[in-house]
């Protein structure tokens, strides 16, 4: 008995119970019968595996894990959740490469602090930028004559970026590799989880807020990974209330009217890895191309993103294995450091929030005094 094949595999014009092209039964089937691309399938071209499947294969063979950030819609924060989660992961010790795929507007490089870069083509391939010394960037902005360039290019030339991007960077042994794809679910997104899946990827993680309008496009994103034999890692929710800083009232900025991401990743069984709350010191980060948890290690966003990161890392058996070996040789080779490295920051920040408040608090007591002396020098004038 044949089995159909997915939407992704079968073509536009072919009849129900398609078994696809790369099928052994492709146009004998009797579901094949008057179908227009009999004679083609029955050819076997469509048997013929991509020689760019095995490139990517051995391209990828030192990277331990490839992660994809997908999101339904634009705007949500997903750059930022895959720049941020590299940087974090870079500060815990791991071997981290980060991949900007998202052609038409390529943001990791100023997330990174590596804007001004430019990428270097050697005999062995193109070699990333790094934004520190165990996190590389690779990214289409790095090829651009100008930031304010736009990229207007049809599917099948994104496609061939895609893949050059994928057989032709040389990553070396990384433990992580971070894949910032578009939004959407396009051809771009296919290429990306076909080639991927040759070299072994561990999943998906889904970002979106709170609201229905964004929801609405996070399930046609698990969807699509369904079909694509992709598996969801897990939904991040960004941008879930702001706690004012001043009186600590949480206001819902993207309401959750239909219960949110937990409760629209229940309703479509996948696991759902936590919320993030909107904190101007996050997007400051990302301005600034700098770590988060290392600039602002006391913001409201920190726990929250700390708790992310354990999920993640605990997000598949393989990836749970890798952090724990990861654990016990940092902790083998330098008891503590970690900790040390932690509390270094934490106090470098609360030194530099202090000097921030007394250079705020100089500035209000020279206003104060300017205008008592605005006031001195009134009531003299009137011989007060």
């Amino acid at each position: 008995m044949s089995t159909p094949a997915s939407e992704v595999d079968r073509p536009d014009n072919a009849p129900e119970g398609c078994v696809g092209p790369a099928s052994e039964q492709a146009g004998k089937a009797s579901a094949c019968e008057g179908c227009p691309n009999q004679a083609a399938c029955a050819s076997g071209a469509g048997r013929q595996v991509d020689p760019a499947m095995e490139e990517v294969r051995e391209r990828m063979k030192e990277v331990k894990h490839k992660i994809l950030v997908l999101s339904g819609k634009g705007g949500v924060g997903k750059s930022t959740v895959s720049s941020q989660l590299a940087w974090s992961l870079g500060l815990m010790g791991y071997q981290v490469g980060i991949l900007d795929v998202d052609i038409c507007g390529p943001s990791v490089p100023r997330m990174l602090g590596v804007e001004a870069h430019e990428v270097r083509k050697s005999n062995y391939g193109w070699s990333p930028v790094y934004a520190s010394e165990n996190v590389a960037v690779m990214s289409v902005g790095f090829m651009l004559g100008s930031r304010n360039d736009a990229i207007i290019w049809r599917g099948p030339r994104k496609n061939g970026l895609i893949k050059q991007f994928l057989t032709d960077v040389e990553w070396g042994e990384l433990d992580f590799l971070i894949v910032d794809a578009p939004p959407g679910t396009s051809d771009e997104h296919i290429s990306l989880a076909q080639y991927l899946q040759a070299s072994g990827v561990d999943g998906a993680l889904i970002v979106t807020t709170p609201q229905e309008v964004a929801l609405l496009d996070v399930r046609k994103e698990i969807t699509f990974c369904n079909k694509t034999h992709l598996k969801v890692l897990g939904v991040v929710e960004n941008m879930a209330g702001f706690v004012c800083p001043g009186c600590k009232l949480t206001s819902n900025i993207f309401p959750s009217v239909t219960g949110g991401a937990s409760s629209m990743s229940t309703e479509m069984k996948v696991p759902f890895l936590g919320s993030l709350p909107l904190d101007p010191n996050l997007l400051q980060a990302c301005e600034e191309g700098k770590a988060f948890l290392e600039a602002y290690p006391m913001s409201q966003a920190v726990q929250p993103f700390k708790a992310l990161i354990d999920r993640v890392l605990h997000s598949t058996p393989a990836i749970a294995a890798t952090a724990d070996a990861h654990s016990s040789e940092m902790q083998d080779a330098e008891p503590g450091a970690a900790d040390v490295a932690e509390q270094k920051a934490l106090l470098a920040a609360q030194l530099a929030a202090i000097k921030k408040q007394k250079e705020s608090l100089e500035e209000q007591a020279a206003l104060l005094e300017k205008l008592l002396a605005q006031l001195a020098s009134s009531n003299s004038a009137n011989g007060q």
